[in-house]
């Protein structure tokens, strides 16, 4: 049986069961709000961070899961305690929402420290929320659970599935190249996106909700459940009741996450394909949790790691077809011999415990070894005197010929120019040409935005080109395809290698060598060193200038330097000192 604590252990219990004046203020301002003392007395006070807002369509049902996380609450004997926090809103938050995902995450904290929260229930599920709540909670470090949004409907385009952001690029070019009409690209605008939830393909969202559960911060089976279905109301009640025994067993994060439930969280995001915005992501999680986890950690799991989900932007499907198939428990269980199942979850079992009923009931939807899309590389990390630090790029969703190439630089100096010139009919450029744009890395853009997938010039989309290599310092979206190469580091705008880039440039790019190079002498390269100065910063004031301040760069997950637990930059330093290896 597993021990339980005592109501008078409870950290609430700081707040309502002491006898004195503070705690006589707590409980009549609790009176005030219409609760009567036997609703919380002795029962855990679980926090509820809610992501909800009325700009943020991912999350348009969180209004309603956050009453079906209370009822769990209530049912198990605890009292729930609703707290919004900033909601960040893929499609509409400019310039970016990673540049307040750290921001979230220390909303999160503080409302967790600052609250009488004996445990908490984390809502999020549009791409940096989940990221965000998590690196938060583990900070804090009290019982924590995450209900994931859950992906939207599959989009419908006069008979074929539409997958949002994919498809948005795909049939962009398609009228920038003549092929559609302007009614078409009306009729695709109206039936991408038709309920609530996050991108029903394989981007950062359902990434890194699938991530969250491996790591076993949720239930069994609730990343993959689409949002409008029942089954994820009654997770989200079933989540609200597993919260309340965990903080009776007093089961917290870093009580079961390690080394090994990051390279887990890996292996998944690998075979399904996922998005490289996982890196900078898991990075950033792994060292809250004290953990120094490295790019090439993702490089050296993607060698022996097939890719099996057959969604795109890397396949056909999307994640209401995945979850008929199986959903993340079925592909887990294709892949269970790379993973460690031994590791403990928030419902008190192990990975392995949660697997042993996991099938696979469509076999072109979640691949089996011998089928699979790629038997490895579904990402690969790129080294090389462009990237001193390290690159990411995404083989399965670019096309082979362009596996290994090397060409001439077309070179934009940030995403106004890139704008303001991509579709000149006199750009010197042909499709062989290596796109690069400068200044869109952490700090240049500044908050590293998705303006990685760099678009193709319309004469060449008008020629059939349909993919190019292109190259940045930026992210590109989960849900984004093509041969680009992203998270350059350092980047351009701290004077990394890709703000010397100059047009004509040859670039040569290697996947299989894992190698990205800029064909210039090693002189030649610090000469024009030499006479680069840095920009001048893009904020003075509020958050943006602390973010300028304390940001890290996209190798060691865009965290602030402030935020990691004390010692993790030593034991980085020792990690990256190569004379250790």
């Amino acid at each position: 049986m597993t021990q339980r604590i005592k109501p008078e252990e409870l950290r609430s219990y700081r707040w309502y069961g002491v006898k004195d004046m503070r705690s006589f203020g707590h409980r009549s301002r609790t009176a005030q709000m219409g609760y009567h003392k036997s609703d919380y007395a002795g029962k855990p006070v679980i926090a509820i961070i809610n992501t909800w807002s009325d700009i943020n369509p991912c999350h348009t049902h969180f209004k309603q899961r956050v009453e079906e996380v209370k009822r769990g609450v209530w049912q198990a004997g605890g009292f729930p305690v609703e707290m919004p926090a900033i909601s960040l809103s893929e499609p509409f938050q400019k310039p970016t929402t990673m540049l307040y995902r750290n921001l979230l995450a220390m909303e999160t904290e503080e409302l967790l420290r600052s609250y009488p929260a004996d445990g908490c229930v984390l809502m999020g599920g549009c791409d940096k929320t989940t990221p965000a709540l998590i690196m938060g909670a583990v900070s804090m470090n009290i019982p924590s659970i995450f209900v994931p949004a859950g992906p939207m409907l599959r989009g419908d385009f006069r008979g074929n599935f539409l997958g949002s952001g994919s498809d948005t690029w795909k049939y962009w070019a398609e009228l920038r190249a003549g092929n559609i009409t302007e009614a078409d690209w009306q009729d695709i605008e109206d039936g991408i996106a038709r309920s609530p939830g996050h991108c029903m393909t394989m981007g950062t969202a359902s990434t890194m909700t699938s991530a969250a559960e491996v790591l076993g911060l949720t239930l069994p089976g609730a990343a993959s459940i689409p949002a409008p279905d029942s089954r994820h109301a009654q997770m989200a009640t079933l989540t609200g009741k597993r919260i309340v025994d965990m903080v009776w067993e007093d089961l917290k994060p870093l009580d079961f996450l390690c080394t090994d439930s990051f390279d887990n969280a890996i292996r998944a995001v690998l075979a399904l394909g996922g998005s490289t915005n996982s890196l900078v992501h898991l990075i950033a999680m792994a060292k809250r949790a004290g953990i120094v986890l490295s790019i090439d950690r993702f490089d050296e799991l993607a060698r022996s790691t097939p890719v099996l989900a057959n969604l795109r932007p890397s396949g056909k499907y999307l994640m209401e077809d995945f979850y008929y198939a199986g959903g993340l428990r079925g592909l887990l269980s294709n892949i269970k011999d790379l993973l460690n199942l031994n590791l403990n979850t928030v419902n008190g079992k192990t990975l392995g415990e949660n697997l042993e009923s996991a099938k696979v009931y469509n076999t072109d939807v979640i691949r089996d070894r011998g089928t699979a899309l790629l038997q490895k590389d579904g990402l690969a990390v790129l080294r090389g005197n462009l990237a001193p630090d390290g690159a990411i790029i995404k083989p399965a969703a670019m096309e082979a010929r362009l596996l290994k190439h090397t060409g001439p630089a077309v070179v934009f100096k940030d995403y106004n120019d890139l704008n303001a010139r991509i579709d000149l009919e006199e750009l010197d450029i042909t499709e062989d040409s290596v796109i690069v744009l400068q200044s869109a890395g952490p700090q240049g853009a500044p908050g590293m935005p998705e303006w990685g997938q760099l678009p193709i010039p319309q004469k060449l989309l008008k020629q059939g080109v349909r993919d190019m290599v292109r190259i940045s310092d930026a992210r590109m979206s989960g849900t984004s395809y093509g041969a680009c190469v992203l998270h350059v580091t350092p980047e351009s705008h701290v004077g990394g290698p890709l703000a010397l880039v100059k047009d004509g440039d040859l670039i040569s790019l290697d996947v299989a060598a894992r190698s990205i190079n800029l064909l210039i002498s090693d002189g030649e390269l610090e000469k024009r060193r030499a006479s680069w100065s840095p920009s001048v910063p893009k904020f003075n004031r509020g958050y943006g200038a602390l973010y300028l301040k304390h940001i890290q760069q996209a190798d060691k997950g865009c965290d602030f330097d402030f935020l990691e637990p004390e010692g993790i930059q030593e034991i980085q330093k020792i990690q990256d000192d190569p004379e250790i290896h």
